[in-house]
């Protein structure tokens, strides 16, 4: 009966622990509570606005213009990137698309999503979106995995017809990430996140050739960068040796037996 109460106490326990890690695997579209979402666009990587996941940055702009945003993703997160672009009632046809960047300016393949669109002439909109593959806490050099630190997305037009360079746009993004949890996790972290200007002071500034302010590291997670050192997998590590050790107890309990010899020796 002991054996049996405490089995049934081991699969409660399960159930609690695998409450939260469902939760964490939920898409994550909270918004930033450091400040307002940006409403203009940077030019270059150096000026590219900066805003939360969760958080719709807006930009107004023109066909044949770069817009540079950057948004914090950490490990063990799926970032999908979403972008709508709204064009004026007349204009011919425009293709758009989005490209996202990691912290060392490496560009990061999506994992599906519509990556470029076609406006045909006359359309008022069109929305793009590429979901990265997961982060990674660690990764070899030569690797090109997703690692934590800085994003950058960048929209444009490409192939813009003579006739529509300079038309005047608008476009909006955002960013939402899914919590793979311990799925993703590896044996190893960064010693910092790929964020630019880590090693000066958060938020300061430079010159850029234009004269413009480069923006260096202000923003981070919500919960700060946790460089993969937690995951769920540790959980269910541990469930798993309380498990091993009910398993050996059971085991002990069922093969000892009653404790009395089975028979009595004669004469005694």
């Amino acid at each position: 009966m002991r054996f049996t109460g405490a089995l049934t106490a081991a699969f409660v326990l399960i159930g609690l622990a695998a409450a939260p890690a469902a939760a964490d695997s939920s898409p994550s579209a909270r918004a930033s509570e450091g400040g307002d979402a940006p409403t203009a666009a940077g030019t270059s990587f150096r000026t590219a606005a900066e805003f939360e996941q969760g958080q719709v940055a807006t930009a107004d702009g023109a066909a044949g213009d770069y817009l540079y945003w950057s948004f914090p993703a950490d490990a063990e997160q799926r970032p999908t990137v979403k972008a709508t672009v709204k064009l004026p009632e007349t204009h011919a046809a425009q293709t758009w698309r989005i490209d996202v960047y990691d912290g060392l300016r490496r560009r990061q393949a999506c994992q599906w999503g519509a990556q470029t669109r076609t406006a045909d002439a006359g359309t008022s909109s069109l929305e793009l979106a590429c979901v990265l593959r997961t982060v990674r806490a660690w990764s070899e050099p030569w690797a090109n995995d997703p690692l934590p630190g800085t994003y950058y997305l960048r929209l444009t037009a490409v192939n813009v017809p003579a006739s529509d360079l300079g038309v005047p746009v608008s476009a909006e993004v955002r960013v939402e990430s899914k919590d793979v949890g311990g799925a993703a996790a590896v044996d190893g972290s960064l010693a910092e996140p790929l964020v630019p200007g880590i090693a000066v002071t958060s938020g300061a500034g430079e010159e850029d050739e234009d004269g413009k302010s480069a923006v260096l590291s202000a923003i981070e997670p919500e919960d700060g960068w946790s460089s993969g050192w937690w995951s769920d997998r540790w959980v269910w590590s541990g469930i798993g040796a309380v498990l091993a050790a009910l398993a050996g107890i059971g085991g002990y309990a069922l093969t000892r037996g009653s404790g009395r010899p089975s028979r009595v020796p004669p004469g005694a």
